[in-house]
């Protein structure tokens, strides 16, 4: 008998075919709070590590472009400003409340006619091979369970030439900005999940994710091994958060 495959639920070990639900359930619990916990735990700086997402995607009219674990649409909403009505965004998560708040928040906005919302899974995304332009993912990919598996369905569906941008929190260089990261990480974050949204367990959650992510060159090596080339990394708020970027060749 074949013992059952394992991986990491932020520093729980748990059978792989577990995880899924169970990061469901964090978010499914977060997700009405989602934007206001995100100005909270950052003091809004997560508006500028999207911002440069944004600039270096360098979205053209007429663009594909699929926004994975897009959840409330911050990026979305920008693509589809710049794709322009000859061009598509997909708003895609696997987490169907999130999605419901993004497409919500999105119709609020305003933006119809050039973006679509779809509940996809990143390792096994339903598009055909060479659609897309640009492809992001914002802190969704230490959530995925098979990581390679994610990156080789990214790679799949993006057109040759085409760039992944993933944007995800990393690891500082500075021993003392570490220090300082995971007394607020630990300390801190799940309290003000707990005031905020009522669930300090999901916060703690996501700090221990963070801990459990590749960091910066561990995940440049994953998206070589993937396919990408011309692969690089920028570092942003000391090592906090890295934009790791490829090309499909």
């Amino acid at each position: 008998m074949s013992e059952k495959k394992t991986t990491h639920f932020g520093f729980e070990t748990v059978d792989i075919d577990q995880k899924a639900e169970r990061v469901a359930g964090v978010f499914h619990s977060v997700a009405g709070k989602y934007d206001l916990m995100n100005d909270l735990m950052s003091g809004g700086v997560h508006r500028l590590w999207k911002r440069l997402t944004i600039e270096k995607a360098a979205v053209r009219p007429g663009h594909k472009v699929l926004d994975i674990a897009g959840g409330t649409g911050d990026l979305s909403y920008q693509f589809a400003r710049q794709v322009g009505k000859d061009g598509l965004v997909i708003l895609a998560d696997i987490n169907d409340s999130m999605l419901k708040v993004g497409r919500d928040k999105l119709l609020d906005k305003g933006v119809a006619g050039n973006l679509e919302v779809t509940q996809a899974d990143a390792q096994f995304l339903p598009f055909a091979d060479n659609t897309f332009d640009r492809i992001t993912i914002a802190f969704g990919l230490r959530n995925v369970t098979d990581k390679d598996l994610a990156l080789a369905s990214m790679l799949r569906v993006l057109k040759p030439g085409g760039k992944l941008l993933v944007l995800e929190f990393s690891k500082p260089g500075n021993p003392l900005l570490q220090k300082a990261y995971d007394t607020y990480s630990f300390k801190l974050l799940p309290n003000m999940g707990k005031w905020v949204t009522g669930d300090a367990d999901s916060y703690r959650y996501l700090a221990e994710s963070i801990r459990m992510h590749p960091d910066q060159a561990t995940l440049q090596g994953m998206m070589d091994n993937a396919g990408f080339a011309l692969t690089e990394y920028h570092n942003m708020t000391g090592g906090i958060v890295a934009l790791h970027t490829g090309i499909k060749p």
